[in-house]
């Protein structure tokens, strides 16, 4: 029945509450004596009763219930609304003079509203026995139910009534002693939520649902390292903050990389961000690939006077300058957004770009990124990272912008390669123009890899576990910061505000994570055992690949900012030396192979 389209199921019940109604009216006449014949009278008040009586339930949004999900506030609904019309028309029919005893009204008081809520309830029982059916067929996904309550009645309903999910619940936990060892929708309830592990071994568990209505992100945490080592899929209910928030559904959900992660959300102070960006024009180099998109998503929301977004990939940024479009139709916006093509190391091109559109604020997010690839590349490296930088900071500075933005990466701490070495030189260029003090404030933001951007890890495991693996994995014991796409925008905009003079921001990211301990994980939740169903091999370090990052030389020179979680670097960075770039310059732009060492030999850093 779920399948049939909507008009033909409440033509359905419209039907059957007719015959229902009036199948009443039958019983009363059957009831009387058989001298009384049926008369005329009677039958038309039968006939506008049901059809007054499908009237009010229909204005009080009965036939728009679904049904499979029938309950006891839906039953006092139609009890309550029946009943009241069922007095309303007795007085109309006594007032008539149509024959009809009180022992008769007594019986259409309790029959009609019992008849309505007797055909949903039987609907719904139905459902329910058709669910208990499917939860003996072979292959279904046993699934655990974290939380005895409201919101896991809705998990354990959809489980059994919506065939497409191939779950089946079997067993309930929760923190409430009084409810260990009973039956919750006859499931066994166990606990605490301490014994998961041990309860999913019992019930030979694949999968996990949290369902619990009003759980904290701190609480959600908490549970899912419960759960760590064990191999089940792990979904949840979204939390109140979202449903508040963002309007979601309350509809299940799977927990994403981040979750899995124990990352928090890091609180930004919206109103300074909004007051920075507000009126301006914004240039955005870069702004088609994952910073740089999220960049022109949240600038965008923040009302500037027009957005600029330049790259050198066209696909990139046109998929960014069409969701743009619809977001300005969406929210009924005007806010201009231009699009254009060309590389930050075409000074000429560049410079167009800041003579035509007069930027008041820039964020310089145009980079190469991938560690390796440069490695082979780095002429290219050196061109985009170096050269790029140094053409925005200059010309940041002659068109007088307010401030310029510098998207850097821990990569730049210590380097051994190419990558950072170059946007290590690329702070070291924009140090080298806030010095001058002409007008333009700037500042590097500095953070760790970035959960799910192009060229990340995640990504790539994800791409792994869909061919069945195996899964790479470098080192066993390599670690890496990790932070989310718009927590590391936000970041970037918080930074901007707090810029003034050449200052490197850095964010504390919490602790580092195991890549092995996330490849495990990503592999579990999607509902494989590691290195039983899918592989995980290690590959050994690439090229200038280090087995941990830094996001600072010495935390001793660190100075807190505002916020709680944003800090800024004093160390110092060389000194920029304009003979030593121009060579630099040259070395790359004819290819020397050399360019590596130099560069190397520039930063004063070893091999």
């Amino acid at each position: 029945m779920n399948k049939l389209p909507r008009w033909f199921k409440v033509g359905l019940y419209l039907t059957a509450d007719f015959f229902a109604i009036v199948s009443v009216g039958f019983l009363i006449l059957l009831s009387r004596d058989l001298s009384l014949a049926i008369t005329e009278s009677f039958l038309i008040t039968l006939i506008i009763y049901a059809f007054l009586l499908m009237l009010i339930l229909n204005l009080f949004n009965v036939y728009a219930m679904i049904t499979i999900y029938f309950g006891l506030i839906d039953s006092f609904k139609i009890g309550l609304t029946t009943i009241l019309f069922n007095l309303f028309f007795l007085g109309y029919v006594l007032l008539n003079d149509i024959p009809f005893s009180i022992l008769e009204a007594v019986f259409v008081l309790i029959s009609v509203p019992a008849l309505l809520i007797g055909l949903r309830v039987a609907r719904r029982t139905l459902a329910i026995l058709l669910g208990y059916q499917q939860s003996n067929r072979k292959n279904l996904t046993r699934t655990l139910i974290i939380g005895a309550g409201a919101a896991a009645k809705i998990v354990i309903d959809e489980l059994r009534t919506n065939r497409s999910l191939n779950a089946t619940p079997v067993v309930v936990v929760d923190d409430d002693p009084q409810k260990w060892k009973r039956k919750f929708l006859n499931l066994q309830v166990e606990g605490p939520l301490t014994s998961l592990p041990q309860v999913i071994e019992k019930y030979k568990v694949s999968q996990v649902i949290v369902g619990i209505g009003n759980i904290t992100r701190s609480r959600l945490f908490e549970i899912l390292r419960m759960m760590e080592k064990s191999n089940v899929k792990i979904r949840r209910l979204p939390l109140m903050e979202e449903l508040e928030k963002d309007g979601q559904k309350m509809k299940v959900k799977d927990v994403d990389v981040n979750e899995l992660l124990g990352r928090d959300v890091i609180p930004l102070i919206n109103d300074e961000i909004k007051n920075f960006i507000k009126d301006q024009v914004v240039l955005i180099t870069g702004a088609g690939g994952s910073i740089g998109s999220e960049l022109t998503r949240q600038i965008f929301t923040y009302q500037p006077k027009a957005l600029v977004l330049f790259d050198i990939y066209e696909n990139g940024i046109y998929d960014v300058q069409q969701e743009l479009v619809r977001m300005n139709q969406k929210l009924q916006n005007q806010i201009p957004i231009y699009v254009q093509i060309g590389a930050t190391y075409n000074f000429e091109r560049l410079e167009q770009i800041y003579k035509t559109y007069k930027p008041n604020l820039v964020f310089h997010a145009a980079a190469y990124k991938h560690v390796p690839l440069m490695q082979d590349s780095p002429q290219e490296a050196i061109r985009t990272n170096v050269l790029g930088t140094y053409n925005v900071a200059q010309l940041s500075q002659t068109y007088q912008i307010k401030k310029m933005v510098l998207v850097s990466t821990d990569k730049a701490v210590r380097s051994t390669n190419v990558m950072g070495a170059t946007k290590y030189y690329a702070e070291t260029i924009m140090r080298h123009f806030a010095k001058q003090k002409k007008g333009t404030s700037y500042a590097a933001v500095r953070f760790g890899n970035v959960l799910a951007s192009n060229g990340s890890v995640i990504p790539l495991f994800k791409k792994q576990i869909e061919l069945g693996g195996p899964v790479t994995v470098t080192d066993k014991n390599i670690t890496r910061f990790f932070m989310t796409i718009p927590e590391a925008v936000g970041l970037i905009l918080q930074c901007g505000v707090y810029a003034q003079d050449g200052e490197i921001f850095v964010l504390d990211m919490g602790k580092p994570v195991k890549i092995l301990d996330l490849a495990e994980k990503m592999i579990r939740q999607s509902g494989y055992i590691p290195y039983e169903e899918i592989k995980i091999e290690f590959t050994g370090l690439r090229p200038g690949e280090k087995m941990y990052e830094e996001l600072l030389l010495d935390p001793k020179t660190t100075i807190k900012t505002k916020s709680e979680k944003i800090f800024i670097d004093r160390t110092e960075h060389i000194g920029f030396n304009e003979e030593g770039y121009q060579r630099l310059l040259r070395l790359a732009l004819n290819n020397d192979v050399s360019v590596i060492k130099e560069l190397f030999h520039q930063l004063n850093l070893k091999e």
